[in-house]
C-alpha cells in the first residue's frame, strides 16, 4: 500500500508556495483592490484504525487551498480555490474584488498594522516528518488495542485504536510586503475500550498527539491506561443534590479556560456578548494567578512565529496576580475596540495557566471531601451571564481518596463566581493543545443529581 510522503521536505517546497501567495496578491493589486492578503496551505497525512484486532479504515489525504482577501476603500470581499493554476488564481481574485464592490465600507476593515509584521519570524521547530507506512500504522494500533484489552478482564469490547499523522506548509503574505509560513507536523495516537456486560457497562478512552512522533506515549502505556480509565468507572453511583469541592482533572479544566478566552475575545467585547465585559484591569482570578501566553516554545503545538494576519506573536501576561490585563484581539476587533492586535488572530499561543499546587493526588488530599470530575457533557454556557451547567461523571472523595466512581450529574454555577473561587491549579500539566494547566481545584460548587 503506498502511502504520499511528507510534502515539506526541502525549502524548495515551502518557497514555491511562497511565490504563489506573492503573485496572488499582485494580481489583487493589479486588479484594484487598496489592499490584499493571500494564505495557502497544502496538506498530506494518513490515518488508520484498528478494532477488535481487524483493520477498519486506511485513510490517505492529500490537500491544497487558497484564499484571497481584498479591500476595495474598506469594502471586503473574500474568495478561495483548490486549484493552483494561474488562470483560477485571477478568477478567484476577481471573485473577491466582485464581492467587496457590493459590499458596505467598514472603517474597521483592512490589513493589520504594517509595523506589526513579524519580519523575521523564528524558526520554532514545528515539521518532524515521519515515513510512516500503512502496515507500520496498522502495527502501531494493533500493539494499543492488544494492550487495553489485555489489560483486564474485564474489558470485553472496543471502539478501537487509531493512529495518525499530517504533515503541512501554510504561507500567509499581504500587500505590506509580508510573506511568511513554514512546515508544520501532527502525530496522533487513540484508543476507547468499553468494559463490562449487559446494562453496566462503561467506556473510555486515552489520546496522545504531538509535534514529533517520538514524544507519543508508547502503544502500550497508552492502551493500558485507556483501559484503567475505563474500568474505573464500573459500578458508578449517582449522587443527591449538593454543594461541594470540586476538581476538575487536567483536561476537563482546559475547558474552565476556553470559556475564559471566550468571554475575553475582542468579539465578545465589542459586541458586548461576554459576562467579562470591559473587564480589563480588573481581578477575574484570585490573587495567586497567572495566565500567559508563550507562543514561542519550541515544538509545542500551540506555537507561532505570527498569526494568520502576520502579526508578530509576543509573550505576554493575560492576567497578573488575578488581574485581567488585557483582552485576546485580532486586528479588525482591536479598531473596534479602539486598541491595538495582540497578535491573536486564528486564536491563543500556549496560554499557560501558571501551577501553585502539587499532583492531582496532592489536590485530592487537600480537599478531603469533593467531587473529581473527569468527563464533561453538554454544553449549558451562557457567555453573557456567565451561567455554567453540564453533564458530569467523574468520581466522590472521601478522606482524600477516590472512594467510587460517579455519573448522571450536573455541575453548576457562574463562570465569575467558579474562577474567583479556584483554590489551586495543579502541577499536572496537559500539554496537548493550545490551552495548558494541571488540575483544578474549585472551593465550592452546585451538584445535581438523586
Amino acid at each position: 500500500m503506498p502511502r504520499p510522503g511528507p510534502i515539506a521536505p526541502d525549502p524548495d517546497s515551502l518557497e514555491r508556495l511562497r511565490a504563489l501567495v506573492a503573485s496572488t496578491v499582485e494580481l489583487a493589486c493589479a486588479q484594484g483592490a487598496s489592499a490584499a492578503e493571500a494564505a495557502a496551505s497544502c496538506n498530506a497525512g494518513l490515518s488508520v484504525n484498528v478494532r477488535m484486532g481487524e483493520v477498519e479504515t486506511i485513510e490517505h489525504t492529500r490537500d491544497k487551498g487558497l484564499g484571497v482577501t481584498v479591500y476595495l476603500d474598506g469594502r471586503k470581499g473574500s474568495a478561495s480555490t483548490s486549484d493552483f493554476r494561474e488562470s483560477a488564481l485571477r478568477d478567484t481574485v476577481r471573485a473577491a474584488c466582485n464581492i467587496a464592490s457590493h459590499g458596505a465600507a467598514d472603517p474597521c476593515a483592512g490589513l493589520a498594522d504594517a509595523a506589526r509584521m513579524a519580519r523575521e519570524p523564528a524558526d520554532l521547530d514545528l515539521y518532524h516528518p515521519r515515513v510512516l507506512s500503512p502496515e507500520q500504522a496498522i502495527e502501531i494500533a494493533t500493539r494499543a488495542e492488544n494492550a487495553a484489552r489485555d489489560a483486564d478482564s474485564r474489558i470485553t469490547n472496543s471502539e478501537g485504536a487509531s493512529v495518525s499523522y499530517q504533515d503541512g506548509i501554510y504561507v500567509y503574505g499581504n500587500s505590506h510586503g509580508f510573506n511568511g509560513g513554514y512546515p508544520s507536523s501532527r502525530h496522533s495516537l487513540s484508543c476507547a475500550v468499553i468494559a463490562g456486560t449487559g446494562g453496566s457497562m462503561q467506556r473510555d478512552y486515552w489520546y496522545s498527539v504531538a509535534r514529533c512522533a517520538d514524544a507519543l506515549d508508547s502503544p502500550e502505556d497508552l492502551g493500558r491506561r485507556a483501559a484503567q480509565r475505563t474500568v474505573a468507572r464500573l459500578d458508578a453511583r449517582k449522587l443527591s443534590t449538593r454543594e461541594t469541592p470540586v476538581v476538575y482533572v487536567a483536561d476537563a479544566a482546559r475547558g474552565l479556560f476556553q470559556h475564559f478566552v471566550s468571554a475575553v475575545r475582542g468579539a465578545s467585547q465589542y459586541r458586548k456578548a461576554s459576562f467579562l465585559l470591559d473587564h480589563a484591569g480588573k481581578p477575574v482570578f484570585p490573587a495567586f494567578m497567572r495566565i500567559h501566553e508563550q507562543p514561542h516554545l519550541p515544538a509545542a503545538l500551540g506555537s507561532a512565529a505570527f498569526d494568520s494576519e502576520g502579526v508578530a506573536t509576543v509573550a505576554r501576561d493575560l492576567v497578573s496576580a488575578g488581574v485581567l490585563q488585557g483582552y485576546v484581539l485580532d486586528s479588525y476587533a482591536a479598531r473596534r475596540l479602539g486598541l491595538q492586535s495582540t497578535g491573536n488572530a486564528g486564536g491563543v499561543h500556549n496560554l499557560t495557566v501558571e501551577s501553585n499546587a502539587g499532583t492531582l493526588d496532592e489536590l485530592l488530599a487537600e480537599m478531603g471531601e469533593g467531587l473529581l470530575i473527569t468527563e464533561l457533557m453538554g454544553f449549558g454556557i451562557n457567555g453573557v451571564t456567565g451561567d455554567y451547567s453540564r453533564g458530569a461523571s467523574g468520581f466522590w472523595v472521601e478522606n482524600g481518596t477516590i472512594a467510587y466512581p460517579v455519573e448522571e450529574i450536573t455541575v453548576a454555577g457562574n463562570l465569575r463566581d467558579m474562577f474567583m473561587a479556584i483554590r489551586r491549579v495543579g502541577s499536572d500539566v496537559d500539554a496537548r493543545g493550545n490551552i495548558r494547566c494541571g488540575s483544578v481545584l474549585i472551593e465550592r460548587m452546585t451538584v445535581a443529581g438523586n
